[in-house]
């Protein structure tokens, strides 16, 4: 079972004293059967850039989306159960990501059922736990406290340990100048 997330949004008064305008439990949370052990958490997210400041309506509620908004960014947290071999094997990650509306994204034949390609710049920390970044033909250890800037590039993530991993996202709406 993934881990509630407490989320604290700061803001002002109408005397412009610094207050906490949200403090609860994460609600944008998505977990599906088409990927099990696994759990996106959306905190915060904005459309446009540079993003609003004093925004006092939650902007994630609403179905929750693999890519950022356009023109905007979006803040979340996923949570990685350790993989099941034999499970991982009967899984169609196609579907999983269309559930996303990102099944475009699925590299078709690729090593690993869930490897996609990024349309956005994404940076990310390892929060707890170890998890495996597999790129096209190498696999990357990756441990709490470490950093990944993914430049929309084919990745999967695997959980080959006995502890779940959870890591911090920020994904960026990205201009793909790579040559086609």
């Amino acid at each position: 079972m993934a881990r509630k997330i407490r989320r604290v949004v700061t803001g002002h008064d109408e005397n412009g004293v610094a207050k906490v305008v949200m403090d609860s439990e994460a609600t944008c949370i998505l977990q599906r059967p088409n990927r099990p052990g696994v759990t996106l958490t959306n905190l915060w997210q904005h459309d446009t850039s540079p993003p609003p400041m004093e925004t006092t309506e939650d902007p994630v509620t609403g179905p929750l989306i693999l890519h950022p908004p356009e023109n905007g960014a979006v803040f979340r947290i996923v949570q990685f159960d350790p993989d099941d071999p034999e499970v991982l094997a009967k899984l169609d990650g196609p579907s999983s990501f269309d559930e996303m509306g990102a099944g475009a994204n699925v590299v078709v034949g690729a090593r690993h059922p869930f490897m996609h390609r990024s349309d956005s710049i994404d940076y990310s920390i390892i929060l707890t736990g170890e998890i495996y970044m597999l790129m096209d033909d190498e696999d990357i250890l990756l441990k709490a406290g470490d950093v990944v800037i993914q430049q929309g590039t084919n990745h999967a993530w695997s959980n080959r340990g006995t502890e779940p991993c959870q890591i911090a996202f920020v994904l960026n709406h990205a201009i793909d100048n790579r040559e086609s």
